[in-house]
């Protein structure tokens, strides 16, 4: 959600994504075979003949949302509304936004009475920095802030002004009670771009729901929520795909039925200095980019906001742990890509596989 981009990079990003959501899209448009493994669904839409979309630039990003079982196009305007608004209160760069409030309070000021769905979603983020014991941090801000990735050319930050930064880092420093937020330093401020996403997808997702819609895809810059089925016992079909690789390059299709598919890679975000990758997931201990082996983690959940915060906490945390949290959590599955070309499953998680041509 960061608006300081200039409109060439905000084209060349949207033109990027188109790309990526078009291969979306033509996957999750072909019928999967009968024989194909599929997750469970109680979902049996009465599919229209033709569904309706609507595109977009939102969360400083490419939103597509298509619905498979409505003609009414006032259902995409609403979701639409609804991404804008979340986006202005949950932006770290909107001068006007909830967050931006807080991150730009007053000296001496500390204790603060939040909104609804801000008590909510940072009681979520909170949640998965303990879970992950701060390896995914939503008080990287004072790092986040310092990298540049669309810069051109890109460059690194200040060694000196990213070691002050991871200083100052540490979910511990803040204290939230029911609504009231307090800041435990002076020195604590708040990223929400890791987990913003997926909370923004559920909400989404209810909304529709609730005007009786049982079928449908939100996708918000690649994190893929489907609602329901595509048709009666037929999955939606959403391709992983192939890390740096050209966008319709797919490792493998999945069969999905009423679940979220979010990844977090190192080929998204990022810029290569002296043949060394530097990436936007990054180590609030130190300030740099998470150099374990991984090139991508793509989880599978109910909530996308479970999806968004276990990607990235997931790939910080490296393989070993990082699956055997996934493991430890019930209806949750991770596909881990390797640098190396590998794939590791987390138990369950081949199941979803509808073909594997392979790397």
């Amino acid at each position: 959600m960061n608006h300081s981009r200039d409109h060439l990079k905000n084209y060349i990003a949207v033109a990027a994504v188109c790309i990526l959501l078009a291969v979306t899209a033509f996957l999750s448009e072909k019928r999967a075979s009968p024989s194909s493994p599929s997750a469970s669904s109680s979902f049996a839409p009465s599919v229209s003949s033709e569904p309706i979309r609507k595109t977009g630039y939102l969360l400083n990003t490419f939103v597509m949302i298509t619905i498979y079982d409505s003609s009414d196009t006032q259902l995409l305007d609403d979701c639409f509304k609804l991404c804008e608004a979340y986006e202005n209160q949950f932006s770290r760069t909107i001068s006007t936004s909830e967050l931006y409030q807080l991150n730009h309070r007053e000296n001496g000021e500390t204790t603060f009475t939040l909104s609804e769905k801000m008590a909510e979603l940072l009681r979520l983020g909170l949640y998965y920095s303990e879970l992950s014991d701060g390896a995914f941090d939503i008080t990287i801000e004072p790092v986040t802030s310092l990298w540049d990735f669309s810069a051109d050319p890109p460059a690194l930050p200040d060694a000196d002004a990213l070691k002050a930064a991871a200083a100052k880092t540490g979910w511990q420093n803040l204290k939230l009670e029911g609504n009231q937020l307090t800041f435990l330093s002076p020195d604590t401020t708040i990223d929400l771009g890791a987990i913003a996403k997926g909370y923004i997808a559920d909400q989404l997702k209810s909304y529709l729901v609730e005007q009786g819609v049982s079928s449908a895809i939100i996708n918000l810059g690649g994190n893929v929520l489907c609602i329901g089925e595509k048709a009666k016992n037929t999955p939606f079909l959403v391709g992983l795909r192939k890390p740096f690789a050209g966008q319709s390059d797919i490792i493998c299709t999945l069969d999905i039925s009423d679940l979220s598919v979010v990844t977090s890679g190192v080929y998204e975000r990022h810029f290569i200095i002296d043949g060394k990758n530097y990436h936007h997931l990054l180590n609030p201990h130190t300030g740099y980019p998470y150099d374990n082996g991984i090139a991508a983690v793509t989880i599978l959940s109910e909530r996308s906001v479970d999806g968004d915060g276990l990607s990235t906490a997931c790939f910080s945390l490296g393989l070993e742990k990082g699956m055997e949290l996934v493991n430890s959590l019930k209806d949750t599955y991770a596909f881990f890509i390797m640098e190396d070309g590998t794939i590791q499953y987390s138990d369950g998680a081949k199941n979803f596989i509808e073909d594997a041509p392979g790397m």
